[in-house]
C-alpha cells in the first residue's frame, strides 16, 4: 500500500471511510471492515461527529461510537491515523449543541465529545466539516453573497490552536472548502503563528473534477493535500445503477436527497466511463478509484463500502496503474461531460 505523509506520520493512499456505519452497517460489520482494512495495509480512517449519513438526532455520534468500541476491544489505537470532523452551521442540526458553530467553545465541546465516543486521548487530524459562513457547498456552484453571522477565520484558527496545544488534536484540516477559505486559513496561520491546515476534504471523482479548477493549485503551492471523498460518486461509477437499476439497500436507492448524482448528464457520463473500463478489461469502480488515487494533489482517497466484498474490490484498486492512453480517453469523456455531479 502506497504511503503519504500527514501530521508527521505516513498514511496509506487509501483511507477507510465510515459514514455508513450506524445507518447501513451494524457495529459488527463496522468492526469487520476495520479489521480487514488493517490487514490489507490501510492505516488511515476518517469519520465525523455527525455520522452516519444522512444525519439524524437519533444516530448522531453512532459512527464514532462504533470506532471507539473497536479501539477498546482491540487495543490497536496506535495502528490507525484517525481523522474526525466538527459540524458547522446548518438547518436541522439543532440537536448538536443547539446548532453547531466553529467558535472556540463549541470546537472544544465537539472534540471532547468525539474523544469520549472514540475512546481515545487524541485525534490525529481534526477537520471543519463545512465552513462557518454562507458559501458554496454540497453541489452549489453559483456564489451569491449574503452577509451573515459567522465566526471569523482567525478566531476559528485560534480555537483550533488551543486544541493542538492541549494535545487533544495533532493537526488540522478543512472540508467542503473553496479557494478563498483555504487561503484565509493559510494566511492567518502564517501571519499569527498558528497551526497550518494540512488537508482539505472535498468531493473528487470522474463526475466531479471541480477541485482542479482552483483548489489543486493551492494543494501544490501551499502543501495542502486533498482527501478525496465520494470518489465513486455515491456508487454511480461502479456501474450498479446502469440502465435505471436501483439495487436494494444501495445508497442512491435509499436516499433521494443525493439526486445530483443521478441527473441525465451524470448517467450519460457514467455509461461512457463504464464502457471505457470494460473495453480495457477493467472493473469500472477500480478504474474510477485508480484515477483519483493517481492525481498528484490527492493525499489520500477515501473509500467507503457497505460490504466486505465491496471493500476488497475498492482496496484492490491500489494495484491498478492507468496508462497514458487510457488517461487520454478519460479526459476526452470529461471534456464531453464536464463535472455533471459537482
Amino acid at each position: 500500500m502506497a504511503l503519504t505523509t500527514l501530521a508527521g506520520k505516513q498514511v496509506s493512499k487509501l483511507c477507510l471511510g465510515t459514514m455508513t456505519w450506524g445507518e447501513q452497517n451494524t457495529e459488527a460489520e463496522a468492526h469487520s471492515q476495520i479489521d480487514y482494512a488493517l490487514e490489507r495495509g490501510l492505516n488511515f480512517m476518517d469519520t465525523a461527529e455527525m455520522y452516519p449519513v444522512p444525519p439524524t438526532g437519533e444516530t448522531y455520534g453512532r459512527t464514532e461510537e462504533y470506532i471507539g468500541s473497536w479501539i477498546a476491544k482491540s487495543g490497536k489505537r496506535d495502528q490507525w491515523v484517525l481523522a474526525s470532523k466538527a459540524a458547522g452551521p446548518g438547518r436541522g442540526l439543532d440537536y448538536m449543541r443547539n446548532g453547531p458553530r466553529h467558535t472556540a467553545d463549541q470546537l472544544k465541546a465537539a472534540v471532547d465529545a468525539s474523544l469520549k465516543r472514540l475512546q481515545t486521548d487524541y485525534i490525529d487530524l481534526y477537520q471543519l466539516h463545512w465552513p462557518d459562513r454562507n458559501t458554496n457547498i454540497f453541489g452549489q456552484l453559483e456564489y451569491r453573497h449574503r452577509d451573515s453571522d459567522e465566526t471569523p477565520v482567525d478566531e476559528i484558527l485560534r480555537g483550533l490552536s488551543d486544541l493542538v496545544d492541549s494535545g487533544k488534536i495533532r493537526s488540522i484540516g478543512l472540508s467542503n472548502e473553496n479557494p478563498w477559505g483555504a487561503m484565509k486559513f493559510v494566511h492567518y496561520a502564517e501571519a499569527l503563528g498558528l497551526p497550518r491546515i494540512e488537508t482539505v476534504q472535498n468531493p473528487y471523482s470522474l463526475l466531479n473534477r471541480t477541485y482542479e479548477i482552483g483548489m489543486a493549485e493551492i494543494s501544490h503551492r501551499e502543501d495542502v493535500g486533498l482527501l478525496a471523498y465520494s470518489p465513486l460518486a455515491f456508487g454511480m461509477l461502479s456501474g450498479k445503477y446502469r440502465n435505471g437499476a436501483r439495487p436494494e439497500k444501495a445508497r442512491l436507492t435509499l436516499f433521494e436527497r443525493f439526486s445530483r448524482y443521478t441527473n441525465e448528464p451524470s448517467i450519460s457520463a457514467t455509461e461512457k466511463y463504464c464502457q471505457l473500463a470494460e473495453a480495457n478489461g477493467l472493473d469500472p469502480a477500480q478504474m474510477a478509484l485508480a484515477f483519483v488515487s493517481s492525481r498528484s494533489f490527492v493525499l489520500s482517497n477515501i473509500i467507503g463500502a457497505t460490504s466486505l466484498e465491496q471493500l476488497e474490490s475498492n482496496i484492490n484498486s491500489s494495484e491498478l496503474v492507468l496508462d497514458k492512453e487510457l488517461l487520454k480517453e478519460i479526459d476526452s469523456i470529461h471534456r464531453a461531460y464536464p463535472n455533471p455531479a459537482p
